[in-house]
């Protein structure tokens, strides 16, 4: 199939003004707009169904609850965070510690293995920014040609009337994000309210749902690939993690070079010639504005829109896919076949293992939690040969079933528990109960000034859902 000279249309001078400038920056220092061509091809159909995917998650799962909880609700404010459905309190902080630690190892192993796969495909500045923002740019001002033309022209009517309506829609978008961004601080129950009730009477929550439409429209409108490229920690972490085992988007310099221009009937290996025909292609559709074809690169997000570019070319001229292509540095250099090493087999597992670790962490957390202090400053006291201590106790209930509970002492025996209030204790779901309790031993079963006591909670059934560990205090004695 020969490629005519209609179907490529970058310019020398366009090819020269990407030699002499990288990424987002010319070749003074200042910034350089990307005006990304629009993608098509395999790829890029996969990463639309993966978008939609994840924005119909998005929008959706404030919606979603789980025994009445809602799925994922990160209230800092009030204290209240609900993952997967389950309650977290304060006193399980410990295990969102160890998952934060958990998800940390988990984004440096599969960072090692898969590369930055996780910015092109799942990152939530790539959904909104491609999958969003930069589809209504195609919709409103064209494809790159457009795009770049309508940014030189002087502001006449057209050019008010694109960016106005652009900008506006941004708007738009933006409210609706922070929205729904605000239902996973608060729950869209008390964002609905705000709403309906007007920001009059929720004015802090009402300037912090402004706030977060403010930076959506501010990234998506103008700081855009400058997050990837400047802003993201994860761009920069990468430079030390990636080896030449880890799968990337490459370019197959041992293939494409020497580069040239195509001319139909050429015999390109006579000539010493690869198989890349500088088409720039790769080049115009990089959201980041990088030349795949320099190397690895901190910019790239691995998006894939330069293989799409890149196969859609090799097929127009006849020679075979991949030029581009999801590999390895090691099997670029040894022209290899891409294949799943044991390398990564046993990281895949790895990562499964650290995921099954995490889910084991939030929901083997139990359905009571419960505490028994002395208050402060208290000591016991003697009475009829008996001891006693006071105890401040805490009860929570992390399910939303209601709990009818007893309270026992469960070593060691013959303890006496005298109740501030009634004996039988109901606890409503995802309640905190506080109360005190005498307990009282016989004089001569108290061996030690400091006893060691174990107290547990039981239900209606007699199931022990929770047990503490404490002393129960009596008079010093010298044993001989």
């Amino acid at each position: 199939m020969s490629i005519q000279s209609g179907d490529i249309k970058t310019s020398d001078t366009e090819n020269e003004a990407f030699r002499n400038s990288v990424g987002t920056m010319d070749e003074t220092g200042s910034r350089k707009w990307v005006f990304p061509r629009k993608p098509k091809g395999k790829y890029t159909n996969y990463r639309n169904y993966v978008s939609y995917f994840l924005l119909a998650l998005f929008f959706g799962l404030p919606f979603v609850k789980i025994n009445n909880n809602p799925f994922l609700l990160i209230n800092v404010i009030d204290r209240r965070f609900f993952i997967f459905g389950q309650p977290f309190y304060l006193q399980d902080f410990f295990i969102l510690a160890l998952g934060a630690v958990t998800s940390v190892i988990f984004v440096m192993l599969f960072t090692v293995v898969f590369g930055r796969i996780f910015c092109g495909w799942l990152c939530p500045q790539t959904i909104f920014m491609e999958g969003v923002f930069r589809k209504i740019d195609y919709w409103i001002e064209g494809d790159r040609n457009k795009q770049m033309k309508l940014d030189r022209q002087e502001w006449d009517a057209e050019k008010i009337r694109k960016r106005v309506t652009k900008w506006s829609i941004f708007i738009l978008i933006s409210v609706i994000i922070s929205h729904f961004m605000f239902m996973y601080i608060v729950g869209y129950e008390e964002v609905f309210k705000i709403m309906t009730e007007g920001p009059a009477d929720h004015s802090l929550k009402f300037i912090g749902m402004i706030g977060f439409a403010m930076t959506f429209y501010f990234v998506f409108a103008w700081l855009r690939e400058q997050v990837c490229t400047l802003v993201c920690p994860y761009g920069r972490l990468q430079g030390v993690l990636i080896d030449k085992q880890t799968v990337n988007v490459y370019y197959d310099f041992k293939r494409g070079e020497n580069r040239s221009k195509w001319r139909n009937g050429e015999d390109r290996k006579a000539t010493d010639k690869g198989d890349c025909i500088d088409c720039q292609q790769c080049v115009v559709v990089c959201p980041t504005g990088i030349d795949i074809r320099n190397g690895q690169q901190l910019e790239c997000i691995n998006c894939t829109a330069c293989i799409d570019a890149c196969d859609e070319i090799m097929e127009k001229v006849g020679l075979p896919k991949g030029l581009v292509r999801y590999a390895t540095e090691a099997e670029i250099e040894n022209q290899e076949k891409f294949k799943f090493t044991s390398r990564m087999k046993a990281t895949t597992l790895f990562l499964a293992i650290l995921i099954g670790f995490l889910g084991f962490l939030m929901y083997d957390r139990g359905s009571m939690e419960a505490k028994f202090i002395k208050p402060a400053g208290s000591t016991f006291f003697i009475k009829n040969g008996k001891i006693t201590n006071t105890f401040i106790y805490t009860l929570l209930n992390k399910t939303n079933e209601k709990k009818t509970l007893t309270i026992k002492v469960m070593n060691p025996k013959n303890a006496e528990i005298t109740f501030f209030g009634s004996e039988k204790i109901i606890l409503k779901g995802d309640e905190i109960l506080k109360g005190n309790i005498n307990i009282t031993f016989p004089e001569e079963d108290i061996k030690f000034s400091k006893q060691n006591m174990t107290i547990g909670v039981f239900d209606e059934s007699g199931k022990m859902l929770d047990s503490f560990d404490t002393n129960f205090e009596g008079p010093f004695k010298l044993l001989l």
